[in-house]
């Protein structure tokens, strides 16, 4: 999910106008009062958002949140079982943290998607729902492909999740994290994949799409891990989001292993430029978010963006432990937690990262 401007829920448009009417009269206090219809003050701003809560959701990894015009925040995740898809909704972000989960699908005993239930996200296209996740066949675990679910009716939390099938890309390989985005009037699929003879893990691809779950046209790769950062551990660039801003379409992803050294990367592109085109975007030689010993948060990334209830204010959702060490494979150690914080702005227009903040809850809170 990109997250525009229009995703910012509008003002009432009866709201509006009758400000608007109210002012070229002269002055709203010389409208009559009418029995029983609340008369509008002088305009306001929305309220500033409340501080944020961190950890914002326990145990749930490579979090997604999608702001919808029906003025609910939707949040997914990964659950540390991989074994199912959640879904909660909130009128507030903190509210996120304490709001009902209830599993909208869980994977199959056997066949495909049975293993690995890896990074779902939300998506409204077209007038219906559209989870994207990955997943492997039950007794081939590491066979990892991107499915697709779809939901026709307005509420996902109702209705039927159909499965549509494996998102096909050029080779079947490793294929994991996808996200879409429009831009132009095109829509686009970004997702990580192994690439046949390349001597990497994962890279950044980008398609364009023929519906929710079909891409069209070449697949591009956009990054491949060149920098030693990205190489720590496994040699991985994944989890792609975008936000567009100041002209220009910016992508993250994570990199390397997922422990205490993974960190997020950035690649950016003019909003003019062609996407498909791999000369067009320009990649950071250093990552943008890493682990901070001050905040003791470790492994920040697999993030996405979402705007606070003022509509203005972008927001950075990511996970994180709260410890270095790990006892064993980082796969098995389930606190990577959700967490939020605003994203800054630099005076050149592009994202002003910062560091990863420190906790505002407390464990045993």
């Amino acid at each position: 999910m990109s997250r525009d401007r229009d995703h910012a829920l509008p003002e009432s448009p009866s709201r509006r106008l009758l400000l608007k009417g109210a002012a070229a009269a002269g002055a709203l206090a010389a409208v009559p009062a009418l029995p029983g219809v609340a008369q509008a003050a002088t305009p306001t701003r929305p309220p500033k958002p409340a501080p944020f809560v961190n950890p914002l959701v326990r145990n749930r990894a490579d979090p997604h949140i999608n702001r919808h015009k029906d003025g609910y925040y939707y949040f997914t995740a990964t659950a540390p079982e991989y074994d199912r898809i959640i879904l909660r909704r909130s009128r507030t972000l903190n509210g996120l943290g304490t709001a009902d989960e209830s599993v909208i699908w869980r994977a199959h005993p056997t066949g495909n998607m049975g293993a690995h239930i890896w990074a779902p996200e939300l998506h409204r296209i077209g007038g219906k729902w559209y989870i994207y996740f990955a997943s492997a066949p039950a007794e081939d675990v590491w066979a990892i492909r991107i499915w697709v679910l779809e939901n026709a009716h307005p509420n996902p939390f109702k209705g039927t999740w159909v499965e549509k099938g494996q998102v096909k890309t050029a080779w079947e390989t490793f294929s994991l994290d996808a996200t879409t985005f429009t831009h132009r009037g095109k829509r686009y699929l970004a997702w990580a994949q192994h690439e046949p003879g390349m001597d990497n893990n994962t890279g950044i691809f980008l398609s364009e799409m023929a519906n929710p779950w079909t891409l069209k046209g070449p697949q591009v790769r956009l990054s491949t891990p060149e920098y030693d950062w990205e190489r720590i551990g496994f040699k991985v660039n994944e989890g792609p989001y975008v936000i567009k801003r100041n002209g220009r379409i910016f992508m993250t992803y994570s990199a390397s292993a997922t422990d205490f050294n993974y960190c997020m990367g950035l690649l950016t592109a003019d909003a003019d430029s062609h996407l498909l085109d791999a000369m067009s975007w320009t990649k950071s030689p250093t990552p943008v978010f890493t682990s901070n010993d001050t905040t003791k948060q470790y492994g920040p990334g697999h993030n996405c963006f979402t705007v606070a209830e003022d509509g203005r204010t972008d927001v950075l959702v990511y996970h994180a432990r709260q410890y270095k060490e790990i006892n064993g494979d980082p796969l098995n150690d389930p606190n990577r937690h959700t967490r939020i914080q605003k994203l800054g702005w630099k005076p050149d227009g592009t994202p002003d990262f910062g560091i990863p903040v420190a906790d505002t809850v407390k464990a045993g809170d």
